[in-house]
């Protein structure tokens, strides 16, 4: 039964075995695709900005695409940003991400994980596999950088990459959905109070804190806000969720790492409208009513991120933290 329709329910799905488990949940997999034909049919969805960079690599983008002989199809905001390069692309006429989903089999998102972020949310339900060109500051999720486009656009399209399957997670709040890639968060608003919540795993009680809010986070949101707040970094590959707790008045109350499968509940004691919001990647509001639980669990639905040859987790890990690299150039321990 799909999120959204009458008596749809979180549950915990019975599985016998580890294995089983991880094949039911599709698994965090980063595989070499095998050959494979051509995409025919390709989406470009633009950063809204007005950083000219933008809109050249949108024009660039066109180019080399239909000059390998893909159809495309554009949002507004790419179309809007590009209208010389766009004419004459697809049908012309500029298309909402989710219709883009529907009708391509490839997206190409040329802005920061931001827009990534967005789009990935509307297209969800299409699981059509996601490009990112990285013209943002971090780039965990968007990899290719702008002065490789054509080079890494040839190999991919050529079947030479990397698939990526990423957890999403499903809100469900008073009867409203959400969904998410990174994190949804319950935090003050408007206040310099604490709040207090109460958490449950699988309708078991957990802990009730008193605290600025929690995360409740995927392997991919690790490197997002739960960072910030204490969590651990999680490969994106394990079948985990995290819960880490955003400047609790107890110190002993620390990150949780549990399956991902898990149901997770939260419960906020002596609600008072406007000074708590429960938010999806920072990026959308749903709404609280008092006395409601606020459910979280995995979305049956992937995210499907495609990327280079050469595509390293940690050598990402190290350019965007600043880690050290070896300490000499010429050997390695």
């Amino acid at each position: 039964m799909p999120p959204g329709s009458a008596g749809w329910r979180f549950r915990r799905p019975m599985l016998p075995s580890i294995d089983r488990r991880r094949a039911a949940a599709g698994s965090h997999t980063r595989t070499h695709s095998g050959p494979m034909s051509r995409f025919s049919n390709a989406g470009i969805i633009g950063k809204q900005d007005d950083d000219p960079k933008v809109a050249a690599t949108i024009v660039r983008l066109v180019g080399h695409l239909t000059a390998r002989g893909l159809d495309l199809l554009l949002d507004p905001v790419a179309a809007a940003m590009a209208p010389a390069a766009t004419k004459g692309s697809g049908d012309g006429e500029p298309l909402e991400a989710a219709e883009l989903g529907r009708r391509c089999d490839l997206i190409i998102v040329v802005g920061g994980d931001g827009t990534l972020l967005h789009a990935a949310r509307e297209l969800a339900d299409a699981e059509v596999p996601l490009l990112g060109i990285n013209l943002g500051r971090l780039g965990f999720l968007v990899d290719i950088s702008p002065d490789q486009l054509e080079a890494h656009l040839d190999q991919i399209l050529a079947g030479d990459s990397l698939t990526d399957s990423r957890t999403l997670l499903d809100v469900q709040s008073n009867g409203t959905l959400g969904r998410a890639i990174n994190d949804v968060v319950v935090h003050k608003w408007n206040s310099v109070r604490m709040i207090e919540l109460e958490t449950y795993i699988d309708g078991q009680f957990v802990n009730a804190q008193r605290s600025d809010g929690v995360i409740v986070s995927t392997p991919t949101g690790s490197t997002a806000y739960a960072l910030s707040g204490g969590g651990p970094l999680v490969h994106p590959e394990l079948d985990a969720l995290l819960i880490v707790p955003i400047c609790p008045h107890t110190l002993s109350n620390r990150p949780l790492v549990v399956g991902g499968g898990s149901d997770i509940e939260l419960r906020i004691r002596d609600y008072e409208q406007d000074l708590v919001r429960l938010t999806c990647d920072g990026q959308v509001d749903l709404p609280l009513v008092d006395g409601e639980p606020i459910h979280i669990r995995r979305s049956p639905h992937r995210l499907k991120l495609l990327h280079p040859p050469g595509h390293d987790h940690y050598s990402i890990l190290r350019a965007k933290l600043g880690w050290a690299a070896h300490g000499r150039a010429d050997r390695i321990c």
